[in-house]
This record gives structure tokens, sequence and C-alpha cells, in this order.
């Protein structure tokens, strides 16, 4: 199965900047051989890019209500996003876990909007430093995909991507190793077999989250249980999140 590189640009870049980046990454990738790529700019500009760029690269938004239309001001719906072109939606980010206060309940029925609405929920999971540290990580993990899924059914699972974020080797000078990468990954893997089936389990794409970067992408692509990226920082520079994407193509060739 195709390899997914996602580019999260969290609040960043400006129209102009905005614009000029997704220029610079519909140019530099000729052929994306098998990796899919995919990117999440701030929400302001995913009409202008799509309508813009055609679908020359696969737009995603960082995240969708949990709630269908109705009065629920500063809110957008996983329909309303379907209608613009938008084809995947981020939820359960950590950002918006921990940030924001986004439970449990409301990761599931964001789970369910999106996927009602016929696009694809790339579903991020992970453990921070204390729950690392404490060795409670493939507990919280697993809980966290439990009741995410708990209303979506092994069909539904054709249209859901895991993204494994360790929120303790994000900006905090740890690093997550290959081996780390691969241990939780392939635990998730045995995970979905359980709620679901080995077809299940086999064909889910599970992304790595966790500040990669040029200089350790094609390490952890590839790794067994890691489908591909979700992509930080280094989606912000064209050059970085080509060489990521091109760290992909390498590791798949590897593979084969």
């Amino acid at each position: 199965m195709r390899n997914i590189v996602t580019g999260n640009w969290k609040s960043n870049k400006l129209w102009d900047e905005a614009d000029k980046l997704m220029s610079e990454l519909v140019t530099g990738i000729q052929s994306s051989g098998n990796t899919e790529v995919m990117v999440a700019p701030p929400t302001p500009f995913l009409a202008a890019l799509q309508s813009k760029y055609n679908d020359q690269i696969s737009l995603a938004s960082q995240q969708c209500s949990a709630n269908g239309e109705g009065a629920f001001t500063g809110e957008h719906t996983a329909s309303m996003l379907k209608s613009i072109g938008v084809t995947s939606v981020l939820i359960g980010h950590s950002e918006r876990r921990e940030s924001f206060g986004e439970t449990d309940e409301a990761v599931a029925s964001k789970m369910e909007r999106t996927l009602e609405a016929g696009l694809r929920a790339i579903l991020c999971c992970g453990e921070n430093l204390d729950e690392r540290d404490a060795g409670n990580h493939f507990e919280r993990v697993l809980g966290q995909l439990s009741h995410a899924l708990k209303n979506v059914d092994a069909a539904g699972m054709e249209q859901v991507v895991i993204a494994y974020e360790p929120i303790w080797a994000i900006g905090t000078g740890r690093t997550a190793s290959a081996a780390q990468a691969q241990e939780m990954h392939a635990t998730i893997r045995q995970h979905l077999s359980t709620l679901y089936n080995e077809t299940v389990a086999s064909s889910t794409r599970i992304l790595y989250g966790g500040s990669c970067k040029p200089s350790n992408a094609l390490e952890i692509f590839t790794q067994p249980d890691v489908n591909g990226g979700l992509i930080g920082g280094a989606s912000l520079n064209s050059s970085d999140f080509l060489a990521i994407v091109a760290a992909s193509n390498e590791a798949i060739s590897k593979a084969v």
C-alpha cells in the first residue's frame, strides 16, 4: 500500500507565504511515486488553495466540528469541508486535546461526522512525557484509539488513518528512536486486530508524527509498521518536506 506524508502547517503562514509554499511543493513533486502527499494548511486558506491548485496535492483540514450544521458559531463541519474539495481531516491532534480541552467523546463525535461526510479521518494518538516515563504509554494510546473508534465498524476503517504522536519527543529535546516508533506502531496494529480483524489491522496505514525530519525520515519510514508521516515543523520548508517525501519513496523501494 502507498505511504502517506502529510504536512500539518498548524497556525503558520500568511496567505502569500502559504501560496508560495504550495507552489514550491507542486513544482517539486513531479511524481510522488508510492507516496500520497497531502497538506493541512490553516483553515482560511483551504478553499483558495483547492481552487488554485486543483487537486495537485490533496488538502486536509486540521480539525472539524463535532456537530452538524446549526447554531455553532465559529465551527466548520465536515460536510462543509467536503463541499470545497478537502479530502481528509486531522482528528484528535495532541494540541487540540491538550490546549483546547478536546475530550475523547469529542474526538469520537468528530470521527463519526467525518466519516459520515465521506472524508478520510487521520486519527491522532499519543502519550506525554509523564505517561511515557511512568510506563503508561501503551495504555494511554490504546485507550485513545478504543474511545475514538467505538462507533466505527470494519467497513468504516477503510477511511481511517492512524497517526502516532509521541508528544514527549516534540519540542522537548528528547527524541524517539526508530525502534520506539516501530514498537508503538506494532502495538497499535495488534490492537486494531483485536478491535476488528487481521485484514483491517494489516491494511490500516499508521503514520509517525514525532519530530520527523530529513535526517531521520528514512530510518523511521523503513520500519515495517510505519506507513509515512504526519509532519509538523519540517512541512513549513519546501526543501525539507520534499526530502521527507523522497525518503518515503526510498523506504518503499527498499521494501519491495
